[in-house]
């Protein structure tokens, strides 16, 4: 079994997710006792979430950089950046480590292709929803339309992920609010949506709407079980 590098921490609601799946999944596949083998660096969110609002990459890119390089140490055979909205610098990342990167949009594109999804809806941060370092990738590398919310919208998205999500609250009103975004998705044609943040999965899951719903978070480390015991 390889050993997996987790960069966590952003945040860590989302990360405890990505440790308990990726568990799951080698259990699953093995049985009995057995369980992953992690390498975790955990970063402080906090440092991080302002970085990103003052548009600070590089900075941030630094962070991750450095956390890497930890798990790298630690020995980690490849590794994951767990989050959706930090492989805006995922390239500036892996060129700091000679381990491969397990990249979420891969992961997340390779599903919609194996499903025949051609047009997909995109939920995020607004980072995630408004730049391109994410949907070019799905579209140049897979050929896969992306469709995102209006501009109203999105201020929506981003804040109820920043505001109640990554601080662990769940809000009725706000599922209700992401259940109309996601409709709004499937008038502009979107055959699916996907999850972009890995904390939306903790506030809406797929009983909530018929859409079919893609979350990064459980592909992403369903990707990461399979390369360890591939």
């Amino acid at each position: 079994m390889k050993t997996i590098g987790m960069i966590g921490g952003m945040s860590w609601e989302s990360t405890t997710s990505y440790y308990s799946a990726l568990n799951h999944g080698i259990q699953t596949a093995l049985g009995g006792f057995h369980s992953a083998k992690i390498a975790m660096v955990s970063v402080d969110f906090a440092e991080i979430e302002m970085l990103q609002h003052q548009g600070r990459w590089d900075d941030t890119a630094e962070i991750l950089l450095q956390a890497a390089q930890s798990v790298e140490a630690a020995g980690a055979d490849f590794f994951m950046i767990c989050t959706n909205t930090m492989h805006k610098v995922a390239d500036q990342v892996e060129a700091a480590v000679s381990i491969p990167l397990l990249h979420i949009a891969d992961a997340t594109a390779e599903k919609l292709v194996e499903d025949g999804i051609t047009r997909v809806g995109l939920l995020g941060t607004r980072f995630t929803m408004e730049q391109d370092f994410y949907k070019s990738r799905l579209t140049n590398k897979y050929g896969i339309e992306v469709v995102t919310p209006d501009d109203q919208q999105m201020d929506t998205v981003h804040n109820i992920i920043y505001q109640e999500l990554c601080l662990g609250e769940i809000n009725l009103s706000s599922r209700k609010a992401y259940e109309e975004v996601i409709d709004s998705l499937a008038v502009q044609g979107a055959q699916a949506v996907i999850l972009g943040c890995t904390e939306i999965a903790l506030l809406i899951q797929q009983e909530h709407t018929k859409i079919p719903l893609y979350d990064t978070t459980d592909i992403h480390a369903a990707k990461a079980v399979k390369v360890a015991l591939d």
